[in-house]
């Protein structure tokens, strides 16, 4: 075993501070929103979606749901019920860690 690795948390606690600090709680509720984008394009490529035929199933812009997948927009929560439930078919459950 290579004794200079480390560990996934080590690297985020170095790089951005201990869970709870600002630093790291911003870069957590980022990552958070990446996790969303990424599962909106991996749900809607499986669908054989393209962004435009889900932009018009649920009531938005093509150029939206992009923004939403490249992580470059905030996503209001009625927008994204409406993306998952009637643009992609799913469920959407969200739980808290407090």
């Amino acid at each position: 075993m290579n004794k200079n690795l480390t560990s996934f948390e080590d690297h985020l606690d170095a790089q951005y501070g201990k869970k709870g600090e600002p630093t790291r709680e911003q870069w957590e509720q980022g990552f958070e929103s990446f996790k969303i984008g990424v599962m909106i394009h991996e749900m809607r490529e499986e669908k054989k979606m393209t962004q435009q035929q889900l932009a018009e199933k649920c009531g938005t812009t093509k150029s939206y749901i992009s923004r939403i997948e490249n992580n470059a927009s905030d996503i209001r929560l009625s927008t994204l019920m409406r993306i998952i439930s009637i643009g992609l078919g799913g469920h959407l459950k969200i739980s808290v860690d407090y």
